[in-house]
This record gives structure tokens, C-alpha cells and sequence, in this order.
């Protein structure tokens, strides 16, 4: 069901803002002449796609098509000491360059075979998910909390109207392994040029970011350590409603190790969030802006789901959600070995979303949609003729407004498929006949421009 949902992140107000309004809670760090005025926060309860980096951060980033590069803003850097420390939102990210990015994501996924714990099962399931005298939440909560992790981001932001300076956001983040494989999620990520990692123990690891799938909202990243302390892998299909659960996190940035308890409200919510349909776990434990990427365990300090999202209704209390593990686990193994998810079809092509008129004027377009950025070499897309600058109108029929619409689409077919594909170019609508081949790494731009992604 399409709701009033927000990811479990804070937006600055330091880009252009999308028709609709913004979503979570809310500070603004522009700077000020007045230093005692520097930050408001506010919230507001809506929830649509939101401003996306400029390509010219990214240095992988293709670029725009001819005349679609926008007239370069006044450069102008402040001091990180002028952002206010705290969750912010993070949009649409470059899969590369953080760190060492996929160049130190390769050598990663190349060394050793990745061990993750598992919770013994007995009768098919796992048992034990309802608190009792033995099971208390004190006792979960120490077995727990060294296993999860305060996710801090840096982002050097380029906006038409401030000129550039640096963003601060965090989130949380569960060990997968005591090598230093981290799962969180890949909003929390999103834009950043630089990840660290605190540890439950106040140590400190910059991270690399090994793969993210912004479809199902999972990151992995990674931090040269050994001896961590990771969570115990549960499972989400075993999971009832009403069984005891823990929520662990890093609520609004600054309250690491924060532990908040309560059951499973529902199972299998499909819901859609920002544009992506997911299929979540309900909780009423307490989450809040931060609290992304951090766990959901159950009584027995088994990690059963990733915290992401809660509604945003400001009518609505204890209605929060997370990604079962069971989905988590196989994303996060796929990115771990792979830096992708594989399998999933694909037309050979990179877009971008200009979901907003000032975007677009940025831009030099007259219309709003999905554009093609760059088209892959020995692609279907390549071989149907379509081309960088091309404006998707349709997919196997069904008008598409936004990425997730081409996403939606492709997921209804197989590598190997052949779909219709309507592209308006040059005042005139083309149609080409696709061959789908394997969908790559998602690759995402930094803040004031639009987001870009493998489709």
C-alpha cells in the first residue's frame, strides 16, 4: 500500500527541494551570519524523492548528455564545524570513491571467504522469541549492543544558490563479520565521499563501501579491524506476531547504543517508501531518524531485521519497520561477493529521475521524467539504437515517471526477455525493441542533481 512513510534519516535543507516537500526530521545547515542561528530543526510529515547530487562530485559519473550540463554554481566550501552534528538525509550515492570504493571493494570481496554466524534452528525455526524471566531485555541488550555499530557520513554538497559545502549524517549499522563486514542501510550512505564507523567501544575505522542496492535499501560496507563482535543471524521466516523484539541504533545521531524493546506488530507489509516497493517487518519499538541500519533482535539476540523506515503520520505512534533478514542477508552476500546484486534484467542503460522543476531548469529541460545518461557498450539497449539524452516515456506498455517505474517493469521479466521501450527524442517518439541483459552495479550521483541508476 502507497502510505505516508519516511526512511529513518534527517534531510538538510542545503538542496533544491522537490515538489511535494521534504521527509523526517529536518536541520537546517546553511550557513548564517548569526552563528547562534545556524540550526533549525523542523519536521514535516510528507514523504517524496528528494534533490540529488551533482554530477561533478562524483568522478564517475558520466556526465550529462550534450545540453543537459548545467552552468557550473559559485564555489564556496565551509567549514565542517558549521554543520550541525546530526542525522541528515543522504541522496542518491556514487557506488565508488568512498574510501577506496569498489578499487578497495575488489581486493575485499578477492581475500578471504566471509563467516557469518548463525543461530542454531531446531524443528525448522528458531525458537524462543517470546521474553521471559530468563530472557530479560537487559540480559538481550549486553549480548547485543557490541554488535552494532554508529554509521557517521561526510559529503561535499554543490548547490545552485550556496555554493559548496560539506554535510554531515548518520545512521547505524549491525557486524556481520569480526573481520569488519558491516550491513546497514543505502540511504544512510547515500552521497557520502567519506563512512566511519564507531564501534560499541568508542573505537573509530573508516569504512569502504563494498555494494549498495537502493531497491532494497541494504549497503555493505567495510573496516579494517579484527575481533568484532558480530550479530548472530536469525531467521525472518520463523518470526510470529507478537514475539519480543529490540530495536538498536543510533537515534537522531548522537545517542549511539540507544536500545528500545516491543513485539512484531505485522509481518509482510508492502509498503511503499520514496518511490521503492518493499515488503517489511512491523514493530512498535521505538525508532527514530538514525536508527536506520541499526538491528531488530528477537529474545533470544538473534538478528532478525534491519531497521529502515517508520510512518511519518504525525497521528501515528509505534509504527516502525525494518528488512527481514532472510532479504538482507541474501542482498548483502550478494554485494559482498559480488558488488551487485546479481540476476536481475536489465536494458543496458543509466538513468536519471528529474522529478522537479528547478532540476530541470538546471538542466535546460523542458519536461520532467526518466532520461537516458549513458547507454552500456554491447547492450540491448545499445543494439536497439537508444541514446544518451533520450526521455523514457514507456516500458513494455507502462508509462514511467520516476527509476523505480523502469525498475517495476524490468522485475516482471527475465534476462533474455524482449521488451518495447518509447523514448521521446528530438520532438518525435522512437520505439526500440530491448533485449534485457544482466542489470549492473547501481551507480548514484551526489546532492543537487538528479539520481542515476543501472537499469
Amino acid at each position: 500500500m502507497e502510505g505516508n512513510w519516511e526512511y529513518n534519516y534527517s534531510q538538510s535543507n542545503g538542496g533544491p527541494t522537490p515538489q511535494g516537500g521534504t521527509s523526517g526530521y529536518t536541520q537546517n545547515t546553511q550557513p548564517n551570519t548569526n552563528p547562534a542561528q545556524d540550526t533549525r530543526t523542523t519536521y514535516n510529515a510528507s514523504c517524496t524523492e528528494l534533490p540529488h547530487n551533482e554530477p561533478g562530485a562524483d568522478p564517475n559519473f558520466g556526465g550529462m548528455p550534450d545540453g543537459m550540463n548545467p552552468e557550473p554554481p559559485r564555489r564556496r566550501r565551509f567549514p565542517a564545524g558549521k554543520i550541525a552534528k546530526g542525522a541528515v538525509a543522504l541522496v542518491l550515492c556514487a557506488a565508488v570513491g568512498f574510501g577506496g570504493g569498489y578499487a578497495g571493494a575488489s581486493v575485499a570481496r578477492n581475500s578471504n571467504p566471509i563467516i557469518l554466524q548463525t543461530a542454531p534452528t531446531s524443528d525448522g525455526g528458531t525458537a524462543g522469541t517470546a521474553a521471559s524471566a530468563e530472557t530479560t531485555a537487559a540480559t538481550v541488550a549486553a549480548k547485543v549492543q557490541p554488535s552494532v555499530v554508529e554509521v557517521t557520513t561526510e559529503q561535499v554538497v554543490t548547490n545552485s544558490f550556496l555554493g559548496q559545502y560539506i554535510e554531515s549524517g548518520a545512521g547505524s549499522g549491525v557486524i556481520l563479520s569480526a573481520d569488519g563486514y558491516i550491513i546497514t542501510n543505502n540511504h544512510v550512505i547515500e552521497g557520502a565521499s567519506s563512512i566511519t564507523v564507531r564501534t560499541y567501544d568508542g573505537t573509530e575505522y573508516p569504512a569502504t563501501l563494498i555494494g549498495t542496492d537502493s531497491q532494497t535499501d541494504i549497503a555493505v560496507l567495510k573496516v579494517e579491524a579484527d575481533g568484532l563482535t558480530p550479530a548472530v543471524i536469525g531467521d525472518s521466516d520463523s518470526v510470529a506476531v507478537g514475539d519480543y523484539v529490540l530495536a538498536v541504533g543510533n537515534p537522531l545521531g548522537t545517542l549511539g547504543g540507544t536500545v528500545t524493546d516491543g513485539i512484531v506488530s505485522a509481518l509482510d507489509r508492502d509498503i511503499t517508501v520514496n518511490g521503492q516497493n518493499m515488503t517489511l517487518m512491523q514493530t512498535n519499538a521505538a525508532v527514530s531518524p538514525g536508527n536506520s541500519g541499526g538491528g531488530l533482535f528477537n529474545a533470544n539476540g538473534e538478528l532478525i531485521g534491519i531497521v529502515n523506515a517508520k510512518s511519518a503520520d504525525s497521528e501515528a505512534e509505534g509504527i516502525g519497520f525494518a528488512i527481514p533478514i532472510d532479504t538482507a542477508i541474501e542482498v548483502a552476500t550478494d554485494l559482498m561477493s559480488n558488488g551487485y546484486v546479481t540476476g536481475r534484467p536489465g536494458l543496458g542503460v543509466t538513468v536519471i529521475s528529474v522529478s522537479d522543476l528547478q532540476t530541470a531548469m538546471q538542466y535546460g529541460l523542458s519536461n520532467l521524467g526518466v532520461y537516458i545518461q549513458s547507454v552500456n557498450s554491447g547492450s540491448g539497449a545499445e543494439e536497439a539504437g537508444l541514446k544518451a539524452g533520450d526521455r523514457i516515456v514507456s516500458v513494455d506498455g507502462t508509462v514511467v515517471n520516476s527509476t523505480s517505474d523502469v525498475t517495476g517493469v524490468l522485475d516482471e521479466h527475465e534476462i533474455g526477455d524482449v521488451v518495447e521501450v518509447q523514448v521521446a527524442r528530438d520532438r518525435q517518439l522512437v520505439s526500440a525493441q530491448v533485449t534485457l541483459g544482466e542489470r549492473q552495479a547501481t551507480v548514484n550521483s551526489s546532492t543537487s542533481a538528479p539520481s542515476s541508476e543501472h537499469n
